[in-house]
């Protein structure tokens, strides 16, 4: 069995969803299960026209309903094939202009009709073409999830509810087309896992069907020496282990969702990332051992709009727990804190902006003067054994000192793995190509 997920822009018209057809049809043999997004901008109307709701009290489906029938057309499909979706997106609307208010509960919910809508759509067009298929929710399949709406996680058991519900609803001869993205908590509450979180669904059934691959089709060729977007001589890295992938996906890599290789890791199921314009492309291959390092980096990968909180206290002379006291605020208040640095009198540490990080700025204050300086990045150098690669920073430091760029914060993992700097957002465009320039192009 082969688990295929395919993202927004390879679902994002008619003609993209032909080449999924395709790419499908060529892996029958393998008991393709496809895991789709919803099709490219609907998860955005959405969120749009739930927040005109709340905000202004208008109801506004049409954006969404339009933007979905183009694709419903290009495909050939029947006008009222989604009428009980879309009808019930327009009843939840005109709740949320009534009451002027879109909990994380009812974001979920708004959220969700994106991939629930797509599979429809994909299902029904491979079946007129020819390879029968069935579209089903998620949840339907076992995907139960607890109640952390915006961010949800399996329940416990999720593999073998996977499995009974394989053996009953999933035919042999016929393409399981499934949502990605959203579940379902036990009480029935629609939930999802987090924006662009339909890598991690895949994963997740990959690993409870016990796949022999889980493939991550995008618009690029697999993993990226960086943003191709930013960096035009990236290139593809053929093979990279879990660990590198997962540091390139937490620190902004824009290929993978940070939780994809949870599951896959944990059931030693290969991921490789594929290219729906390119599926000749062998892509990137990911496995426990990795392959052939492509040289002494791997990637580099950067995350904007970061913050940089600052805690000076002459508390910290000579106190043991000053940090401690400093993470369990942290902690208490859900704020995920990524580089950290410590002098004899002050704390530094990123994290990204939010109203958790408000909360603890606010608790904090009492160990010490609080700062916090917004419009920050993380950019963050990746690679199979960076500790044994002489002269790396200074080949880094000197790249980013040619080109006139400050570094804020640094930090070198105890892992080897990764070299982490925090420069201002306004100087990332300028730092990411001076490094892949220096760590690649001259390499």
């Amino acid at each position: 069995m082969l688990v295929m997920k395919f993202g927004g822009s390879s679902l994002a018209d008619g003609a993209q969803v032909k080449k999924v057809l395709e790419i499908v049809r060529a892996q029958a043999h393998r008991r393709p299960v496809v895991v789709c997004s919803a099709h490219k901008g609907i998860t955005d109307a959405l969120i749009r026209a739930a927040r005109q709701a709340a905000s202004q009290g208008i109801a506004d489906a049409e954006p969404v309903v339009q933007r979905q029938k183009q694709v419903m057309a290009e495909l050939g499909c029947q006008e009222d094939l989604l009428d009980a979706e879309l009808g019930e997106l327009q009843d939840l609307l005109r709740g949320i202009s009534l009451v002027r208010e879109a909990s994380p509960r009812v974001m979920d919910h708004v959220q969700g009709f994106g991939e629930r809508m797509s599979v429809r759509a994909v299902a029904d067009f491979f079946t007129r073409s020819g390879l029968a298929a069935k579209a089903h929710d998620a949840f339907d399949l076992g995907f139960i999830t607890d109640a952390n709406f915006g961010a949800a996680r399996p329940a416990a058991g999720f593999e073998a509810r996977v499995q009974a519900a394989f053996q009953v609803q999933v035919a042999a001869d016929v393409v399981p087309v499934i949502t990605g993205f959203i579940g379902k908590t036990e009480d029935g509450a629609l939930t999802t896992v987090g924006r662009n979180g339909s890598d991690y669904t895949a994963s997740c059934f990959a690993a409870a069907v016990g796949a022999e691959e889980c493939q991550i089709w995008t618009d690029t060729d697999g993993v990226m020496t960086s943003d191709p977007n930013l960096i035009p001589a990236a290139r593809n890295i053929p093979e990279m282990s879990f660990q590198e992938a997962a540091e390139l996906a937490y620190y902004g890599g824009r290929v993978l969702h940070p939780s994809t290789l949870i599951p896959a890791v944990r059931a030693n199921i290969p991921v490789r990332v594929l290219n729906t314009n390119r599926p000749d492309h062998p892509g990137t291959v990911i496995t426990e051992a990795g392959g052939k390092p492509i040289g002494d980096v791997t990637s580099i990968a950067y995350k904007k709009n970061q913050s940089v909180l600052t805690i000076t206290s002459a508390q910290m002379l000579g106190q043991h727990g000053f940090l401690a006291r400093v993470f369990e605020i942290m902690g208490r208040r859900e704020v995920d804190v990524d580089m950290v640095s410590t002098s004899e009198v002050s704390v530094s540490m990123t994290c990204a902006p939010s109203v958790h990080l408000d909360r603890a700025v606010s608790d904090l204050g009492a160990l010490g003067r609080v700062t916090v300086a917004h419009g920050k990045s993380l950019v963050c150098i990746v690679g199979r054994d960076l500790k044994g690669v002489h002269g790396l920073a200074g080949r880094a430091f000197s790249a980013l000192g040619d080109a006139a760029i400050p570094v804020e914060m640094i930090s070198h993992g105890a892992n080897a793995i990764n070299l982490s700097l925090l420069v201002d957002d306004r100087q990332v465009e300028f730092a990411v190509p001076a490094l892949h320039h220096a760590l690649f192009e001259r390499a």
